[in-house]
C-alpha cells in the first residue's frame, strides 16, 4: 500500500514549504521509504479530519495514521528499523533537544527575518487566517514584527552551539546525516523555499552544512521549489 504524506502547499501546489514536513521528508528518504505526497492548506481542516488532527505533516502507513513530526521519526525508526534516525532511548532522548533547539532557538529568528516574504508565499485563501493566527501569537502586526536585522542578529546568536559541532564534523549526527540534522534542517529549507534572505554567510560553517543537506538523496532539497521559482510570485 502507498504511502501518503500530507503536506502544507503555498501559492502554487508544488510549493512545500514546512519545516515539519521536510523533517518527514528527508527522514523517508534517509530510509528510502517511497512516499506520495498531498497537498494541503492552512484552511482545509476538514481533508485532515481522518486523522483527528488540523496541522501536518500527517502520514498515512497502510493502516497507520501517524501525526507530529518527531512522532512520525519515532515511528518510522520502530516501523523501519534499517538506516536509524534517532536510534536507541539515550540517543532518542538527545534527539529531542534538537526538536527544542529548532523551534525555540532558530524558528523565531528566521520567522523574524523572513515572516513578510512567507506572509506572500502563503495561499490568497489562508492569509487572512494566516495573519489573524500569527499577529495574536506575537501581540503585533506582521509588519510591525518583521525585523529582519534584529532576526539576523538573534539567528547568528542562535547559531553559535551549531558552529562548534559542524567545526568537528561534516554533520550534527556526526560523519553522517541523521535525524539530528533533519529536525534542523527543516527550518532552512522552510526559509529557502520562501524567501530569498541570505540567513548564514558563505564562510560560516552553518553554511557548509546547508549545502551538503540540500544535495542529499539525490538532491531532494534543491530539486525543491521555490517562491522565487514562480513568475509573479516573489516581491
Amino acid at each position: 500500500m502507498t504511502r501518503v504524506l500530507y503536506e502544507l502547499c503555498g501559492i502554487d501546489e508544488s510549493l512545500r514549504f514546512s519545516p515539519f514536513c521536510w523533517r518527514v521528508r528527508y527522514a523517508l528518504a534517509h530510509k528510502g521509504l517511497d512516499v506520495e505526497t498531498r497537498p494541503w492548506r492552512f484552511t482545509d481542516k476538514q481533508a485532515l479530519a481522518f486523522a483527528d488532527h488540523d496541522k501536518v505533516p500527517v502520514l498515512v502507513d497502510g493502516d497507520e495514521v501517524v501525526t507530529d513530526s518527531y512522532a512520525i521519526l519515532r515511528y518510522l525508526d520502530r516501523t523501519y528499523p534499517q538506516a536509524p534516525l534517532l536510534g536507541d532511548a539515550l540517543a532518542e532522548a538527545r534527539g529531542r533537544f534538537f526538536k527544542h533547539y529548532a523551534e525555540r532557538a532558530l524558528a523565531p529568528a528566521m520567522m523574524r527575518t523572513i515572516i513578510m516574504d512567507l506572509f506572500n508565499a502563503v495561499h490568497p485563501d489562508d492569509r487572512a487566517y494566516f495573519r489573524e493566527s500569527r499577529e495574536k501569537r506575537f501581540g503585533r502586526t506582521l509588519e510591525e514584527f518583521h525585523s529582519p536585522a534584529k532576526g539576523l542578529a538573534q539567528l547568528d546568536a542562535a547559531l553559535g552551539p551549531m558552529r562548534g559541532r559542524l567545526e568537528e564534523a561534516d554533520f550534527l549526527d556526526g560523519d553522517a546525516p541523521g535525524g539530528a540534522d533533519y529536525l534542523v534542517f527543516g527550518n532552512f529549507m522552510w526559509a529557502r523555499c520562501v524567501s530569498s534572505a541570505d540567513l548564514v554567510s558563505n564562510a560560516d560553517p552553518v553554511h557548509a552544512w546547508v549545502e551538503r543537506l540540500l544535495d542529499l538523496h539525490d538532491g531532494l532539497g534543491r530539486r525543491a521549489m521555490r517562491v522565487t521559482d514562480i513568475e509573479g510570485a516573489y516581491r
